[in-house]
């Protein structure tokens, strides 16, 4: 999706991830789909490499499988964000975080005041930090001055979901030993989740 059909002319949002499972993937997959069913506007799917104390290799440059990694001029030039990380204590990623921490030169040219953002994650327990994780997100993007856009309770499934979905964003249950799927109430979640920041996207743009 994308990088490969997208025009010079053609808005894009930036779906941008880090997945180890294969879940916030999964999610952030449904959320481009949901994107690119919204007339006028595409997605682009990004990731960001893991990172570690110590690492006896360099990472390569592109990912030997899936989404490239993403650039900061990906970002700037963006006409909106969907950032998903899974959960971390109740916190995002460290490869996620360690890509927001070098965007200090957008914040000061002030290149992300006024797009459209959402968030969403994938965890291992119903209340093992999915809306902390969400608002761990959201707090940089705030300070970026970019709008944030939730899901709301005009999406029926959003009141009836017994396991991923909430008002700050798309997510997803994982289970204990991250082997449930995303399920098809989670799925309808994440598409609207991606054609609803599409549309706001598309008005903030024009």
């Amino acid at each position: 999706m994308g990088s490969q059909t997208q025009t010079m002319s053609t808005p894009y949002i930036l779906v941008l991830f880090y997945s180890r499972g294969g879940h916030t993937r999964t999610l952030a997959e449904y959320i481009a789909q949901g994107i690119e069913s919204v007339g006028g506007i595409e997605a682009k799917l990004r990731t960001v490499p893991p990172v570690a104390a110590q690492t006896d290799v360099a990472i390569a440059a592109i990912p030997p499988e899936g989404a490239p990694y993403a650039t900061l001029d990906e970002l700037s030039n963006c006409a909106g964000l969907a950032l998903g990380s899974p959960t971390r204590f109740g916190n995002m990623a460290a490869p996620m975080k360690h890509f927001i921490d070098q965007t200090s030169a957008l914040w000061q040219n002030g290149a992300l005041i006024g797009k459209p953002a959402s968030v969403f994650t994938s965890t291992g327990s119903m209340h093992g930090g999915q809306e902390t994780t969400l608002t761990s997100m959201m707090t940089p993007l705030l300070h970026h001055g970019m709008v944030l856009v939730g899901l709301p309770y005009s999406q029926a499934d959003l009141m009836h979901t017994s396991s991923g979905g909430t008002p700050y964003g798309a997510s997803h249950l994982a289970g204990a030993n991250g082997a449930r799927a995303v399920d098809d109430t989670e799925k309808k979640l994440a598409l609207f989740a991606g054609a609803h920041l599409a549309k706001i996207a598309l008005k903030l743009h024009r």
